[in-house]
């Protein structure tokens, strides 16, 4: 039988997710390959990949979404790995850059700067890794997961995107879900599903594999990130997706 292509981010926020995939009897069907959010998109939307962990805003760029599992990579609060950078206040911030690596974080940076932060800040596509040298005076950047958890230490003021939004909207956020551009065979969704859960059940097990000196990943994958994708998260996308409709 053909195995079914599978594409993931390959942040530390995923890893959770990913461990109980490895582990579970549903990995002998699928080809995983890992990459940074874009490039994961640009799989599903090409028809490179079946199934993929990509970023939500990628949705409405897709000729077929199917959202599947009851799991994303999500917050209900800050996130800590999708930030604002900078060194001086946002009302001083003169131009940001915007991070290459997501879509979703992009369209949200700029949702929010917008109508939270009403900000007339000049927005700026940051093309590579150096772009974060240019994170200082009144250019503030974006920068998200896990060089974000880096720069936690170099930026003396960080705002945080999903704090934001749950202030700005009163919901969670959603950065993320597992999409298929194509029906898949409802036996190997609930297997995939059950795979995900029980890597959630092993987050010391993760941690060990994933040791990270910027920031205490045990905290992070259990304070920070809110893996369920609930009917709370589900309207919280719904609303970002309207708010973004204008942008794409």
């Amino acid at each position: 039988m053909e195995k079914i292509k599978v594409a993931a981010v390959s942040y530390l926020n995923t890893k959770p997710l990913l461990y109980g995939v490895r582990r579970h009897q549903v990995m002998e069907r699928i080809d995983l390959v890992e990459e940074y959010p874009a490039r994961i998109a640009q799989m599903l939307i090409d028809g490179s990949a079946d199934l993929g962990l990509i970023p939500v805003a990628v949705i409405p760029f897709l000729s077929e979404a199917h959202i599947v599992t009851d799991f994303c990579i999500g917050a209900d609060g800050p996130v800590a790995s999708v930030c604002l950078f900078s060194d001086v206040p946002m009302e001083e911030v003169t131009k940001v850059y915007l991070d290459y690596q997501s879509r979703t974080s992009v369209m949200l940076a700029r949702v929010l700067l917008k109508e939270f932060w009403k900000s007339g800040a000049e927005i700026v596509a940051a093309r590579g890794e150096d772009y974060r040298d240019e994170i200082k005076g009144t250019v503030a950047g974006l920068v998200i997961g896990d060089r974000a958890l880096h720069q936690r230490s170099r930026s003396p003021y960080i705002y945080d995107l999903a704090e934001a939004w749950k202030q700005h909207t009163g919901l969670p956020f959603v950065f993320a879900a597992w999409i298929s551009n194509k029906p898949l065979p409802a036996g190997f969704l609930a297997d995939f599903n059950e795979a995900n859960a029980q890597g959630l059940l092993q987050i010391d097990a993760v941690v060990a594999e994933n040791p990270s000196p910027h920031f205490d990943l045990r905290a992070y994958f259990t304070e920070f990130i809110d893996y369920k994708l609930n009917d709370k998260k589900r309207e919280a996308l719904a609303l970002f997706l309207s708010k973004t409709s204008t942008l794409i």
